[in-house]
């Protein structure tokens, strides 16, 4: 495939996932609407948290790192040694994850009771007993929910990324069907909608994977080795994430001291970024990964630096727009998404001013995404461990710094500073190791892109000011509007400056077939 139909293909898709990613994200506010409209705040959902927060605390690290180190050495294994040497790597690392996700579900499952007094020690009588009799059902699906994200891997590795998109809208209607159910029966049955809803995730990516080409054997050959080269490449990615870990952790801890709202807000605010990046720059570095492997276990560096070139000018192009935007318009994202109920305008006012300045940095977040992954489709973990490690520190620092002048929102700009700084590390690290890949191939084209997405916010947000001022409508309306005026002006003037990659547009809404090809 030419350099335009890999681009026209790869956005295509990149489209109809975030179509279909926000469905998901709809779906799944739903079912919180629908716990809180059955369960209020009461004990029960205090339980239901808990239970779904401890097995994540405990061994989210671990299982994500096994899951990173994946598909880079499924990449080297099939193209070095065949599909059938990728069906046993595949086989022997799911035979890996059930081992340990079943000693932990095990450990899980006999010291629930002293799980639940150490990490909610205020949880006494009912709600305790609860917590423990959830938190069995919880650590059971592990070994689920560990072996359906390998062949998650697997699937994106093939090409294949709607399916799994289409799962989750499956599993949205099975909890929220069980919410109900429980409403109505006992509270004891909310537990078992997580563990009905991750075995039928697993047993659909099991048939998806299936017909994607995979056989599982019970091939012992070198697996004595796939376990070193899994430690190998997964315990610098346990270190990073377990580091991020240690952040949320301080930034949670300042947040305790500060006015009370302040923690909500800045988690509110976190969701509401997290939610951006999801709909737009994770989907595109997720179809992006597959790629970069395939180049990097080829050998192709040409190949691989074109891959990540015309990946950084696509993330920066579409999450600096996005960045502005969600700055401009922060008080307004706010209100439409959470003002209601409860949710007054002093606690808009909190979240805006966390939210404001988690933007800041959602240009950086998104680049280091995709810079990671670069990282990791080589083979080299322990260079972003160490750039976090920075990240970190400096965050860190910025937040004792700055938490005393600006509250929580010198946290959430710590935060996006730190972004900042980790993506100067990754990208001046990515020229030294790799000196014969131009990340930036043309300088002007960013200068160019800056200028457009600057402008089209700008216009836009005057644009949106005349329109509140000329006519009522609903606040929702005017945000609408605002988005769709900035993104039609943005399109423009990509057009006349020149930048090519604005002609992928044209294929957006031609029918997507949910695989990218080569």
């Amino acid at each position: 495939m030419g350099k335009r139909g890999w681009k026209n293909n790869l956005i295509q898709t990149a489209f109809w996932m975030a179509l279909l990613t926000l469905g998901s994200k709809v779906l799944g506010f739903a079912r919180e609407m629908a716990m809180a409209s059955f369960f209020g705040t009461n004990y029960v959902v205090d339980a239901y948290v808990m239970s779904q927060a401890v097995p994540g605390i405990l061994f989210a690290a671990f299982f994500a790192a096994i899951a990173t180190a994946y598909m880079p050495l499924l990449s080297e294994r099939i193209e070095k040694d065949g599909e059938d040497a990728g069906w046993v790597f595949t086989s022997q690392v799911i035979r890996i994850l059930l081992m340990f996700s079943g000693l932990a579900a095990g450990f899980g499952i006999v010291f629930s009771d002293l799980l639940v007094s150490i990490f909610a020690p205020g949880f006494t009588g009912e709600t305790a007993q609860l917590t423990s009799f959830f938190l069995k059902v919880t650590f059971s699906y592990i070994l689920f929910s560990a072996v359906s994200g390998i062949l998650d891997n697997y699937l994106q590795y093939k090409g294949t990324f709607i399916p799994q998109i289409l799962v989750g809208y499956i599993q949205n209607l099975v909890l929220i069907s069980v919410i109900v159910i429980s409403a109505f029966t006992t509270h004891y049955f909310l537990a078992f909608g997580m563990l009905i809803a991750y075995t039928i995730r697993l047993i659909v990516f099991g048939i998806l994977s299936r017909t994607r080409g995979f056989r599982y054997t019970r091939s012992g050959d070198h697996l004595k080795e796939t376990i070193q080269k899994i430690s190998l490449l997964g315990i610098p990615v346990f270190i990073g994430s377990s580091m991020q870990q240690i952040n949320l952790l301080v930034d949670k801890s300042l947040a305790s001291g500060l006015p009370e709202g302040s923690m909500a807000a800045l988690n509110y605010a976190g969701i509401l970024n997290t939610l951006i990046m999801s709909l737009s720059i994770t989907v595109l570095t997720t179809l992006i990964y597959p790629k970069l492997n395939r180049a990097s276990a080829r050998e192709e560096l040409e190949r691989f630096g074109g891959i990540m070139q015309r990946g950084l000018v696509l993330v920066v192009m579409i999450a600096l727009p996005f960045s502005l935007g969600a700055m401009v318009y922060s008080n307004e994202m706010v209100q439409v998404v959470f003002e209601r109920g409860a949710f007054d305008a002093d606690a808009t006012a909190l979240t805006n001013m966390a939210y404001l300045f988690y933007s800041v940095g959602l240009t950086f977040m998104a680049v280091n995404d995709l810079m990671f992954r670069g990282y990791y489709a080589l083979h080299d973990m322990k260079t972003p461990m160490i750039y976090a490690g920075i990240g970190v520190g400096v965050n860190i620092v910025l937040n004792l710094l700055l938490v005393g002048p600006m509250a929580h929102g010198g946290l959430a700009l710590a935060t996006s500073m730190a972004a900042l700084t980790n993506s100067v590390l990754l990208i001046t690290g990515f020229r030294r190791k790799k000196m014969e890949i131009r990340l930036i191939d043309s300088k002007s084209k960013y200068g160019k892109i800056i200028l457009a997405a600057f402008g089209a916010v700008a216009l836009s947000k005057g644009i949106h000011l005349l329109l509140m001022n000329a006519i009522w409508m609903p606040r929702m309306v005017y945000l609408g509007l605002a988005v769709a005026t900035a993104a039609g002006i943005y399109w423009l003037l990509l057009k006349w400056m020149g930048i090519e990659e604005i002609q992928m547009v044209k294929g957006l809404f031609q029918r997507g077939h949910g695989e990218t090809k080569e």
